[in-house]
């Protein structure tokens, strides 16, 4: 796919955006066994797109675009790792600060490094991928034992196949509906196709599920 070049437009479709996605290696496809222990066709690791800096920054503004009309936060609010790079884009297509959560060592998100949320403020949570929006939806008691309040919710790729429903605005910039398969259950296309394992960690952190 030729490259994208520098002062290209993008509009917010989603055949580019999963282009995007595809042209920095974020989408890929294949034969993938994850680490549910599912079998898949694609294999959508954002992370990948965040290598290449112009064009995150790109996909952060169509967000900022497409948040127009929602209420400006004070401070975009991000669980380490996934979704700290997109948080910090995010915030700086908004012009506000930012923040990433990381995990203590019970397991639950704190905030850490001098980090804080202050009283009142409006806080955009932001992540990379949901799937069933655990990890990001932990957040939520640390803005409210501050006494702020969530604003919304701010995700490039949701995968929940529309399972993730937040009481506050969900803004995301692409669905995708990647099915998986049981090993005693491939569909004809994958059979006799080399198998990669691409997951990055063995289990699923709590209240995420891996697929």
């Amino acid at each position: 796919m030729p490259e994208l070049e520098r002062n290209e437009p993008v509009t917010n479709t989603r055949a580019q955006i999963e282009s995007l996605l595809e042209q920095t290696g974020a989408l890929r496809r294949g034969h993938f066994v994850l680490s549910s222990g599912l079998h898949s066709d694609r294999y959508c690791q954002c992370a990948a797109l965040f290598t290449q800096p112009d064009i995150a920054r790109r996909v952060a503004r169509l967000m900022a675009d497409d948040m127009a009309t929602a209420p400006v936060p004070d401070v975009v609010l991000a669980p380490a790792l996934g979704g700290m790079l997109w948080g910090y884009e995010l915030a700086r297509q908004l012009g506000v600060r930012t923040l990433f959560a990381e995990r203590s060592r019970d397991g639950q998100f704190a905030l850490r490094r001098g980090f804080a949320i202050e009283p009142g403020e409006k806080v955009l949570l932001a992540e990379d991928v949901v799937t069933t929006g655990g990890s990001v939806m932990e957040l939520v008691p640390l803005c409210e034992d501050a006494g702020a309040s969530v604003s919304g919710i701010a995700v490039l790729v949701d995968r929940s196949g529309g399972s993730f429903q937040p009481n506050v605005p969900l803004h995301s910039l692409i669905e995708l509906d990647i099915p998986t398969w049981p090993a005693d259950a491939l569909p004809d296309h994958l059979q006799g196709v080399a198998v990669d394992r691409p997951g990055s960690r063995k289990a699923a952190a709590p209240g995420e599920q891996r697929i």
